[in-house]
This record gives structure tokens, C-alpha cells and sequence, in this order.
């Protein structure tokens, strides 16, 4: 133990979270502004009139219009102060609360990226990362250091190894071992040049299917072993480009081979500077830039400290570890019901094609019979793409009708849904009790038993 306590934290060279604080600082400032150019601000957070909320979060709200631009401007100049390192801890730190905030709005916006994001966030403002080519560095001499304790780039390393390590793990599953939703994907890209052709043979989905299994699984064993981290990182570039090019995943693809290159060793950065200083100066500053780094404050003060450092990240890491194995406490199969799918990393496993959507308004308390509702009335086009295929979302949908049928003066309504679901290419079937009044439905983070087990087989195409 004493042993592992002195290698996390001997100091290390501090150009490896130069280097991460440079691109994460460059990809969320690229994110922020997108939120900007594509109109997002307005079409995610301030345009629809009803939020799904995480449980335990009901009390997170939106903002009216002008302060949701606000927070999406402060959360902008405070990109760019983690790229420049200007005022960085409290930089990171207001980009932190800002992106959770925007992430704990609506439940509909839930992206694994965007996930990670949160927590990225959050552990960039531990670290001491702008202490070196940084502007805090130049107006403040006495932060000045070379080095940083040892588990700083573990920490980072150790968050990028969960998501490789979970996303392979859920893949382990009968319906990705029979080559879907792969198989769906790809014939619909058929048209591709060149690989077009290649998509519709019955090889394909398979090759991506183990491919994409092996690769989670296998990565990060080979990233940590010298001999083979160049060509895992080779790989993984590869692995990156095809998901960007192929299917439409926002920056994941970007963020995630920033975070792979943090495998290499802590003083890459400056080698690769020093290089580059190399040949455009000549091999004079190459050896001039090989100088002794200085260790500066790495340690912390005292050993109540540094058990205080090691608790904080036993306790993190053990919920990254246990939160993505939830699921299994929950009956059935997880794509299906949804039950323990957040936050899991549980990354394009599955496909839903919805055949009947209907919900179905009855005030007792009047003779009229019940009425159709248009989820389109009330929800965006996104949100109904997100919602229809997510039962804790369509029984909060359901409530909110009731809602607002109790506030037109109704004394007795009762809201149903009846939807029918295909996964993975099977039959479709109902996903919820057609009978189930699930506007009184208690939301709970136990079992919904009004969620009908899967029961279609698996069709073999």
C-alpha cells in the first residue's frame, strides 16, 4: 500500500495535462459554439414547454430565454479560459456547474458524451493543470511547475479506461453477438462508395459487431503496455474515424482520441515540442529545451492530506465502477425496459422502431369517451424521437397530461399509452400495459411492472 501511495504521488512530468487542458479547453470551446451555430440553446433548452427530468432532479428548470443564452455565454469565455489557463480553476469549475446544469435540464438531451462532458469537467478542476504554459503561469510565478503528482494522469487515464472498459462489456450481449442493431445500420448504408456493397453482405455485421467488442475490451490493455500503445493508438484512430464518419455522434469521436493520446507517456508533449522546436530552429534549441524539470509543490502538505486525496478518488471510482452495473438488478432485458441504461455506457446497442403510438386521455368524472393526444402538441421533434422508446419517459409524459388536464378542472383522468416497439428487428410488441393509468403510475427507481417483458424472439435476417 505504501508502495502504491508513493507512486501516485511522485511527480511527473506536468506536459501531459498541459496537453489535456489544451484540448479539452479547444473541444468544449468547438461544443459551445456549436450550441451557438446550430441554434441549440433555443431548440433543446428554451423552445419546448414541457422538460423529462432525472429522478431526484424534478427541480432543475430552465431559465427564461435571456439567462439560458447567459449561461451559454459564461460557459463560452469559460472554454476559452481553460484553454488559456487564464483564471483556470475557477474557469473549469464555472464550465463544470454550467454543462451539469444544462445536461440536468432535460432528460431527452441524454448523450454519453455529453455525460462524460460533466465529469470531465469536474475533474479538471482538480487538476494543476495550468501551471505550465498557461497565462496563470506567466502572471503568477510562484504556481510555476514542470511536474505533477503521478495521479492526476491516472485519474484521467483510469476515467477514459471505464468508458472503453463498460462499452465493451455491454456488448457482451445476444442480439450484438447475432451482428445487431449492426446489421440494420449498415444496410442502410449501402450507398456508400466503395464499401457500399460490402455493407450488405452477411460478413459485415459481423466484422464490425466483434470488431467494436474486441476493440472496447482490448484497448486499454494495449495502450498500457509499451510495445503495442503506437498501434492501439493507430487503431483507435481508425476506430474514432469510422464512427465519425459513419454514424452522427457529435464530438465523441474527437474527445475520445484527445483522451486516448493521455495513455502515452507524461512527457510526450514536450518531446513533441521540442521536436518541432528542433526542426524549425535547428538542433541547438532542440538540446537547449532538454533542460531539468523543476518539480515545484507536488505533494501534498501532510499525510491527512494525502489520505483525504485517496479517499476522494477511492469513492469516486468506485461509483464509476458500480453505477454501470445497476442495470442487472433489474429484470428483463435492459434495452428493452431502459431500467439502468443511463449512465452505463451502454453506446449504440440498440434500435427501436416504434409501429403504434397512441395515448389516450379519459376524465371519468365526465360521459365523453376518451380522446387521442398528439405528443407533437407538447414535445418537440427530438423529444418524441427520444421519449417513444423509453418507458420512464413516456409515463412522464403521461403525467404531465394529467396535469394538465387536472388544471382544465377535470377530477378524474386517467392517461394510457399504447405502443408498439420493434428491437433489434424483432416483431413489434407492447412495450406497456395498455391498461395501466400511468398518469398515477408512482415513479420509482425500482421495477416498473407496468413495462411488458420482451417476449418477441430474435429474427434471424
Amino acid at each position: 500500500m505504501t508502495r502504491l501511495v508513493s507512486q501516485l504521488f511522485k511527480p511527473v512530468d506536468i506536459a501531459l495535462l498541459v496537453y489535456f487542458r489544451l484540448a479539452f479547453g479547444g473541444i468544449m470551446l468547438w461544443e459551445m459554439l456549436r450550441f451557438f451555430a446550430y441554434g441549440r440553446v433555443k431548440s433543446y433548452w428554451i423552445d419546448p414547454q414541457f422538460h423529462f427530468k432525472y429522478f431526484g432532479f424534478e427541480w432543475v428548470h430552465p431559465l427564461p430565454p435571456v439567462g439560458m443564452y447567459w449561461v451559454c455565454c459564461v460557459m463560452t469565455a469559460a472554454t476559452l479560459g481553460i484553454l488559456l489557463g487564464y483564471f483556470y480553476r475557477v474557469s473549469a469549475a464555472l464550465f463544470a456547474l454550467g454543462i451539469t446544469y444544462l445536461f440536468l435540464i432535460d432528460q431527452s438531451q441524454y448523450i454519453n458524451h455529453f455525460y462524460l462532458m460533466c465529469l470531465l469537467g469536474f475533474i479538471a478542476v482538480l487538476l494543476p493543470a495550468h501551471r505550465a504554459f498557461s497565462v496563470d503561469a506567466a502572471l503568477r510565478k510562484s504556481i510555476r511547475s514542470d511536474t505533477a503528482p503521478a495521479w492526476t494522469v491516472w485519474l484521467l487515464r483510469a476515467q477514459m479506461g471505464i468508458v472503453y472498459f463498460y462499452g465493451g462489456i455491454a456488448k457482451i450481449n445476444l442480439d450484438w453477438l447475432r451482428g445487431e442493431p449492426m446489421r440494420t445500420w449498415l444496410r442502410k448504408r449501402a450507398d456508400y462508395a466503395l464499401v457500399g456493397k460490402f455493407f450488405e453482405t452477411e460478413v459485415a455485421p459481423y466484422f464490425f459487431s466483434y470488431g467494436g467488442l474486441l476493440f472496447d475490451l482490448c484497448i486499454v490493455p494495449l495502450l498500457l503496455w509499451r510495445r503495442t500503445r503506437i498501434a492501439a493508438f493507430i487503431l483507435a484512430l481508425c476506430f474514432h474515424a469510422t464512427n465519425e464518419v459513419m454514424f452522427t455522434i457529435g464530438v465523441f469521436p474527437y474527445l475520445s482520441v484527445a483522451l486516448t493520446a493521455l495513455f502515452f507517456s507524461p512527457d510526450w508533449p514536450r518531446r513533441f515540442g521540442a521536436r518541432v522546436r528542433s526542426f524549425w530552429y535547428g538542433e541547438q534549441e532542440h538540446r537547449k529545451s532538454a533542460k531539468k524539470l523543476d518539480s515545484g509543490p507536488v505533494l501534498p502538505p501532510s499525510p491527512l492530506a494525502r489520505r483525504l486525496t485517496l479517499g476522494l478518488l477511492a469513492v469516486y471510482f468506485g461509483w464509476q465502477l458500480l453505477l454501470p452495473l445497476r442495470h442487472s438488478l433489474y429484470p428483463g432485458n435492459v434495452h428493452w425496459t431502459e431500467e439502468g441504461h443511463m449512465f452505463s455506457w451502454h453506446m449504440m446497442l440498440r434500435t427501436k422502431t416504434v409501429h403504434g403510438f397512441v395515448f389516450s386521455v379519459d376524465d371519468k368524472s365526465q360521459e365523453t369517451s376518451a380522446r387521442e393526444i398528439n405528443p407533437s402538441d407538447y414535445l418537440t421533434r427530438r423529444q418524441i424521437k427520444k421519449m417513444r422508446g423509453r418507458p420512464e419517459m413516456l409515463q412522464q409524459f403521461c403525467r404531465y397530461l394529467g396535469e394538465l388536464e387536472k388544471e382544465k378542472g377535470a377530477t378524474n383522468v386517467e392517461v394510457r399509452a399504447r405502443i408498439h416497439l420493434s428491437l433489434n428487428g424483432r416483431e413489434p410488441q407492447l412495450l406497456l400495459d395498455p391498461n395501466v393509468d400511468l398518469a398515477a403510475a408512482e415513479r420509482k427507481l425500482g421495477h416498473a411492472t407496468w413495462i411488458q417483458p420482451l417476449e418477441t424472439p430474435f429474427r434471424w435476417r
